[in-house]
């Protein structure tokens, strides 16, 4: 018997003979290639052995403590041996579809319940997917409950992958077609398949050490396997840092490959894991439960790999346009009368100001669908004079329901008469604590829950008409581990193994592992929690308000974004943080969540007035721009700092609103193909190995470069620019790059931005929110490439609506130039705005000789030309955006 790091018994384990005598299996000299056999600390020799492992000491370093251990690994000293006990296959038969087999091991492994029989089914899904699954054939076990692709009953026609098997032990092996870059690859003979009850592994050899992916949690958006990383997966409530477990499970990588294509691995599977990566390269994939069920995506861009994932687990949403603006929210604004005066400062300051949020502090006794008629008397009226501005608002709403007030509280009455509520291992509602005092949690698993959800959000909307709702708290938290009566001894709440996660237990600030939910055990479902939350929150609305809406989630898990967005959790006022912003929003577009964001100038602790005014200009480039700080902290919404910070702040927000048109087209791309809206440059230049590393800047589609500043007092930028033609947003001034660091001015009150040459990008002058600036004329920037080029296109609809892509109520507008034209064709045009779709200023970069004259449409325009920075103006025109547009200059 073992005793773990809490001195609770740990579950019997079945221990298999000592190593054989046979010293060469356990011959393996390059350390790198070397399996970790007892990745349950701490290892000894004795029990190393007892599981039949191959033991060389060393010494962990005196600064780890033996959590610390877990979580950062190295090379370990209890490994597999080259001849371990796995599976064989004893039927291999090809089949329409693919490939199914049977495989069996004779001989235990060290973990409890081997399952002794596993099938193998493999699919050709499409010439660029493949997907397997293992699984126990005898024995239902749980399976990750989202939507996605029916398997086919016919293989995909030339499919861009092989693969190949071996028998004796199993090991399988997928590889690319056209270069025979390995995909993946399980046929190491020191990393054997295990598939017990609560313990399952298996190993991939990678193609390189470029990994990204693996999420979330506070980091570098490179993940270098050439050094040892644990990633754990097991959702939590914690302030990003490193090394920990976050609020987020997403076991998907991409890979770049030796000549610059990419392809990525997903494992759908939601149960408590680690992902090790080791310099062989290899990964290793550790999970309590399930099964293994893996699709392999084979690009061969960083892009197309995206796009290929969430052909699985769900395309983007598209979300309404007023999201896209700016967002102001704090903890504990604390008065009705304060939230007035926020409101109105930045209105007189005439910031570009869309929605404003309350946290938790609006609520009456932090009571869900509630709030205080005392502190916040008149808050209806504030509402509605937000909505007169032409704003949004949006409130918060934590899954917790108070136990408090019974047949007083309607939330909890109508939950526990419609059996709701998650229940604990003896079939009761589970009790915990969170902010309103003793709570229990609904099950949004349950068939109940979603129309329970609804009518809550309904009766509330009836008082105080919100436009979004933020769903946070949603691991779930717990003030208390597990329950107020704690949890059971049982193998749900006490496994075998628990993955490397932050204090060890699965029950940590969250609810007990062995709850029981409507389609399983909370042990199967828990990194699911806040996805079933969101899904049930997006239907409400759409049932509610019959229009686009904003769901707005801490926890996050695959397929999260076709239904909500996300934002970067408690993150701090610093300038480490600043920086860290930008890696996690480049993570989050792989996931398919590309409407996400950071705390601008960030949660704890107090800003600076200089770390503000830079955040909030990259702030401008997140694709969800929220302001947001807690309770404790100083102000930090615009108008709160110096004349000079608040006209800088004020700038950055007019340039992000002059940009929303061409913002909201690239999320029209993603909705319908899956691809990022914000990129890092290797996406754009996979043959540059110089932009492998590179997060500390990323570009907005394939068109702008964003190079801010993330150290305080620089007043300059070493930024790379990829060999391309580029130029400055703001002057026209070209830069050709060529492929090195490149040293740029940055004064305070400058974010360096650089158009790709060959954009166009359509353009709106700003206003106070966009229900004013969406009546304002277009505009187009034209940045020529070498070739003398540009393309670009416009998506506009109504901005609200549901579905208007599908249904066809749209226009899409497409743009070409060369030199001396530029030319419009109207797409599509499904979508006729009251105020009409006018075009009246062009500008034109790179044009390399002044032009006598210019012409729209046949008609005289006005010229305005700088020799200096080769920049032509046209305008003095206006002309309708859906007819046919020809501009011209000689």
């Amino acid at each position: 018997m073992l005793r773990n790091n809490h001195g609770l018994l740990a579950a019997l384990l079945i221990f298999v003979p000592l190593c054989s005598c046979d010293t060469t299996v356990c011959d393996i000299p390059n350390k790198n290639e070397r399996f970790d056999c007892h990745p349950d600390a701490p290892a000894t020799s004795t029990n190393c052995q007892s599981r039949g492992c191959c033991w060389q000491s060393g010494t962990p370093s005196k600064e780890q403590s033996e959590s610390d251990v877990r979580r950062v690994i190295n090379v370990p000293y209890c490994f597999y041996p080259k001849d371990y006990p796995t599976y064989n296959v004893t039927a291999w038969k090809e089949t329409d579809y693919g490939y199914t087999a049977s495989l069996a091991r004779s001989t235990p492994s060290s973990w409890p319940n081997d399952v002794k029989a596993l099938t193998l089914d493999i699919w050709f899904e499409t010439a660029q997917r493949l997907h397997f699954k293992i699984y126990d054939p005898n024995t239902k076990r749980y399976e990750v409950p989202i939507r996605t692709p029916p398997v086919p009953h016919q293989k995909a026609r030339n499919p861009e992958y092989i693969v190949k098997y071996r028998a004796s032990p199993f090991g399988i092996t997928v590889t690319r077609r056209t270069n025979g870059a390995i995909l993946f690859d399980t046929m190491i003979d020191s990393a054997p398949l295990i598939f017990a009850d609560q313990f399952i592994q298996i190993s991939s050899q990678l193609s390189t050490h470029l990994l990204y992916g693996i999420g979330g949690r506070k980091s570098t958006l490179l993940h270098n396997a050439s050094s040892w990383q644990q990633f754990a997966m097991w959702a939590r409530d914690q302030a990003p840092q490193f090394n920990t477990n976050l609020y987020g499970s997403h076991p998907f990588y991409i890979n770049i490959e030796r000549d610059g294509l990419s392809h990525g691995v997903f494992l759908l599977n939601s149960n408590a894991m680690d992902v090790d990566i080791q310099p062989m390269p290899a990964v290793t994939f550790r999970t309590i439960g399930g099964i293994l069920d893996f699709y392999v995506f084979t690009g061969p861009s960083t892009t197309s790999v995206v796009q290929q994932y969430t052909e699985v687990i769900g395309r983007p949403q598209m979300p309404p346009y007023w999201a896209l603006g700016f967002h102001l929210c704090r903890y504990n604004y604390g008065s009705v009368q304060k939230l007035k005066l926020v409101i109105e400062r930045n209105r007189k300051l005439k910031i570009p100001y869309e929605v404003q949020w309350n946290d938790i502090d609006y609520m009456d006794k932090h009571l869900d669908w509630t709030y205080d008629k005392v502190a916040y008397a008149g808050l209806p009226n504030v509402v509605k004079d937000i909505h007169n501005y032409g704003q949004k608002y949006v409130i918060i709403v934590d899954p917790g329901i108070s136990t408090d007030y019974p047949g007083k509280y309607k939330p909890y009455d109508e939950g526990l008469k419609s059996g709701i509520f998650v229940r604990n291992a003896t079939g009761q509602p589970l009790i915990g604590r969170v902010w309103p005092g003793s709570t229990v949690f609904p099950d949004f698993t349950h068939p109940g829950a979603a129309e329970w959800w609804y009518q809550q959000m309904k009766d509330f909307h009836d008082v105080l008409p919100f436009d979004g709702l933020w769903t946070d708290m949603n691991e779930p938290s717990n003030f208390v581990d597990g329950s107020t009566v704690g949890c059971t001894p049982g193998r749900l709440d006490r496994p075998p193994y628990v993955p490397g996660i932050a204090e060890n237990v699965l029950q940590a600030k969250t609810i007990c592992p062995s709850a029981q939910q409507y389609l399983s055990s909370h042990y199967n479902l828990h990194n699911m929690y806040g996805l079933t939350e969101v899904q049930a929150t997006q239907s409400g609305l759409h049932k509610l308000l019959g229009k686009r809406s904003l769901v707005v989630s801490r926890s996050s898990f695959p397929s999260l974004g076709h239904f909500g967005s996300h934002w970067s959790g408690d993150i701090s006022s610093t300038w480490e943080d600043l920086y860290y912003s930008i890696p996690a929003i480049l993570e989050y577009q792989f996931y398919g969540i590309p409407m996400v964001g950071a705390d601008i100038c960030g949660f704890q602790h107090d800003t600076t007035e200089e770390l503000c005014v830079r955040w909030m200009q990259l702030g401008a480039f997140y694709p969800f721009m929220r302001n947001h700080n807690d309770d404790t902290s100083k102000d930090q919404d615009p108008a709160a700092f110096s004349a000079s910070a608040r006209q800088i702040m004020k700038t950055a927000l007019e340039l992000r609103y002059w940009l929303l048109p061409y913002f909201y087209t690239r999320f029209h791309y993603s909705h319908l193909t899956g691809a990022p809206v914000v990129q890092p440059l290797f996406s754009h230049y996979p043959h540059d190995k110089n932009t492998f590393p590179i997060d500390k800047q990323f570009m907005w589609g394939s068109e702008l470069l964003i190079s801010p500043v993330l150290d305080q007092g620089q007043t300059e930028v070493r930024a790379y620019f990829p060999a391309d033609l580029w130029y400055d947003i703001y002057s026209g001034v070209r830069l050709t790059g060529v492929g090195s660091l490149v040293t740029i001015k940055a004064p305070l009150e400058k974010i360096n931005v650089h158009v790709r040459g060959g954009s166009i990008l359509p353009l709106q002058s700003p206003n106070v929110t966009t229900t004013q600036s969406r009546k304002n004329p277009f505009e187009i920037l034209v940045a020529f490439n070498a070739s003398g080029l540009a393309f670009g296109s416009l998506f506009w609809d109504d901005g609200e609506s549901l579905d208007t892509f599908e249904s066809g109520k749209y226009d899409f507008i497409e743009f070409n130039a060369r030199k001396g034209s530029v030319i419009s064709k109207v797409v599509k045009m499904g979508y006729h705005p009251a105020s009409g779709l006018y075009l009246n200023n062009v500008y034109i970069f790179g044009v390399s000789q002044a032009p006598k004259s210019a012409t729209v449409n046949g008609k005289m325009a006005i010229v305005h030309y700088n020799p200096q920075t080769q920049v032509l103006q046209i305008n003095g025109f206006s002309v309708d955006l859906l007819n046919m547009i020809s501009i011209k200059w000689q």
